[in-house]
């Protein structure tokens, strides 16, 4: 009996082994870089598409990024709700790249700030050309390139195209679009290997936000600083994200690492437990 023992104890142990030993294989099997890709990072002369863009030039892919503002130095100069600049862009890059093996919709306007009866009806539909209709376009025209290259799409939207947003209905509108746009456009693609995902911010810091807070206290009444606080303790981590935590899960998402993850909604937001201050 005692030797029957033995036995399966040690039997037991090889297989734990076993499995420890297959599970450290797996993973440092496992590539998180992005050497040979090729990427396009819409809004990337600034702010999270800007960090996004060099954190991918540091995971190893050749990255190219668009911006309407000249003066952040973009390899492409490119208005995302234009049909006719998202084509001219697309196929420069099929000229300089010879292709596209990721493609990041990061443009995004916050839009106006006011409650719906009192919101500009022209600045609802601008807020929504861009940020949905921008998203649309670049994703129309790239998908014959990512195709061919069995490519992914990251699309970002915001917590707020979760939960809603007081006093910011176009911009809500917009994000939650484009999470229906991930989940349909995951459902169309999948078959030809291409993935694609949606990355939810929350607040993240920076001279954007900064303004959003500065619209919101005008709007409302209140302090900047009132403002700010609420944000901070709408999340469990009572902090403001930074743009290098949206970064590095978008890299995360573009990598082969992550070959079986497809039509998901990732929030990136400390635990937002509320959209109300």
């Amino acid at each position: 009996m005692r030797s029957s023992a033995c036995i399966s104890m040690c039997l037991y142990s090889v297989g734990v082994l076993a499995t420890k030993f297959v599970s450290m294989t797996t993973l440092n099997n496992a590539n998180f870089g992005l050497t040979g890709l090729r990427a396009l990072v819409t809004g990337g002369g600034s702010g999270i598409g800007r960090a996004i863009a060099d954190a991918m030039i540091n995971a190893g892919a050749t990255v190219v990024v668009c911006d309407v503002n000249d003066s952040t130095k973009p390899n492409y100069i490119c208005d995302v709700s234009k049909t006719n600049d998202v084509e001219a862009m697309f196929a420069a890059i099929e000229r300089d790249l010879g292709g596209l093996d990721i493609l990041v919709n990061n443009v995004g306007v916050p839009g106006p700030t006011a409650r719906v009866d009192e919101m500009d009806p022209d600045a609802y539909d601008e807020c929504v050309r861009i940020n949905l209709g921008g998203t649309f376009r670049c994703t129309h025209v790239a998908v014959p390139m990512l195709l061919k290259s069995k490519g992914s799409i990251i699309n970002i939207s915001t917590s707020a195209g979760i939960y809603g947003y007081p006093l910011r209905s176009p911009y809500v509108a917009a994000k939650w679009g484009i999470i229906g746009l991930t989940k349909s456009w995951a459902m169309e693609l999948g078959e030809f290997g291409v993935r694609v995902n949606a990355i939810c911010p929350g607040s993240v810091s920076g001279p954007r936000m900064d303004g959003v807070i500065e619209r919101e206290a005008l709007a409302t009444g209140s302090t900047a600083s009132d403002i700010r606080t609420g944000y901070e303790k709408q999340v469990s981590l009572q902090t403001f994200v930074d743009a290098s935590d949206i970064a590095a899960s978008a890299v995360f998402l573009s990598s082969p690492a992550a070959r079986f993850i497809t039509g998901q909604v990732l929030p990136v937001d400390g635990n937002i437990e509320t959209m109300r201050a």
